[in-house]
């Protein structure tokens, strides 16, 4: 099957930030391996130039002459006249890896202008039948399979690490753990120990005891909210009433300033860090995210954590308990290897796609 594939070559588009690794080594090198002839076209460069953008990518089309088109959006470069005209001529489809939150304010308004739409939120599909489009495919994101997976050569380097970059929330996070006597090594754009690369992350993840997911999206818990400088658990229920009283009002004005921003990463989604901890051989202590059981078996293949008192026991504990901590480990890099790469998701995606040309 004849494939072309659209993608930004860089990371958001720019080159500074380094390659698109994910589109690069995830997507298009397993659509090579599956042996279709693929040709791609990057919209980087019209990121500023969206008219002549509508005018190369069917220029472009016509020329390659695909079976299918696919699709990795990141706003809005692709006016609905162009992908209505595409889709009328060739098969398109479009990757939505971020339904949990952005359906409504983004997917919405594009996915009846594709003939595929795949989604990687289980919760979203019956959104997808209302609008009209039932060409949905669930999928997931996953690891990218075309890296090495590096050995652990001595003992391991860290006891806790996180990779990801800085933000508000995880910051908050990671330094609550720090107090309680955690040595939680960071890296990452913001962090002290700053970006890494791809290669970098890997080896970080295997020399780690313990590597942690930590959400980007926002949190309701009040220490976090308020920053407050002490744990509740210390404190005497009545005691805590008591110092919360003059502040209950503005945390209720606070919530629904946060509810009516629901365009924001109010809550988290299962992204690709959850399969490539345990792909490259790193023990995940991740916070738990809707649908992460239907990969992970909860307790025997990945461990979850719901605030941050729950995460420095986990933490605790699995310092403590090497031998529970390296099967969990070790089962979860099989079954990822197994059935978590991006060639596992692809694979089926495009069978399906292909049939069903087949059958027309």
């Amino acid at each position: 099957m004849k494939v072309l594939y659209v993608d930004l070559q860089y990371d958001y588009g720019v080159k500074e930030r380094g390659l698109n690794y994910i589109g690069q080594d995830g997507f298009k090198k397993n659509i090579q391996r599956l042996n279709h002839d693929l040709d791609t076209f990057y919209y980087d460069r019209y990121l500023n130039n969206i008219d002549q953008l509508q005018i190369d990518i069917i220029k472009k089309a016509k020329e390659f002459g695909p079976d299918l088109i696919f699709f990795q959006l990141f706003s809005n470069q692709f006016s609905l006249e162009t992908l209505d005209y595409l889709k009328g001529t060739y098969q398109t489809i479009a990757w939505f890896g971020d339904d949990t939150w952005r359906f409504d304010s983004y997917t919405k308004n594009f996915a009846n202008h594709f003939t595929w739409c795949i989604t990687t939120d289980k919760f979203s599909i019956p959104k997808y039948k209302i609008i009209g489009q039932k060409n949905v495919i669930l999928s997931q994101w996953a690891a990218i399979d075309s890296h090495k997976i590096p050995q652990r050569k001595n003992n391991y380097l860290y006891d806790a690490s996180f990779v990801g970059g800085i933000s508000p929330y995880r910051k908050w996070f990671i330094e609550t753990l720090q107090k309680t006597g955690l040595e939680i090594s960071t890296f990452g754009n913001g962090w002290k120990g700053g970006k890494v690369t791809h290669d970098e992350m890997n080896e970080i993840f295997v020399n780690s005891k313990i590597n942690l997911n930590i959400s980007n999206s926002e949190s309701y818990d009040l220490r976090y909210l308020l920053h407050i400088p002490f744990r509740f658990r210390n404190d005497s229920s009545n005691n805590i009433k008591e110092r919360l009283k003059p502040l209950a009002a503005k945390i209720r004005e606070w919530r629904k300033i946060m509810i009516k921003t629901k365009g924001s990463k109010t809550y988290g989604q299962i992204k690709a860090r959850n399969f490539e901890i345990p792909y490259f051989s790193g023990f995940q202590l991740t916070n738990y995210f809707p649908g992460i059981e239907d990969y992970f078996d909860i307790g025997s293949e990945i461990v979850c954590y719901s605030d941050v008192d729950e995460a420095e026991l986990l933490i605790r504990y699995y310092l403590d308990n090497e031998k529970e901590r390296e099967e969990i480990k070790n089962k979860s890099h099989r079954l990822a290897v197994e059935k978590h790469g991006y060639l596992n998701r692809l694979e089926p995606i495009l069978n399906q796609v292909f049939n069903n040309r087949k059958r027309k």
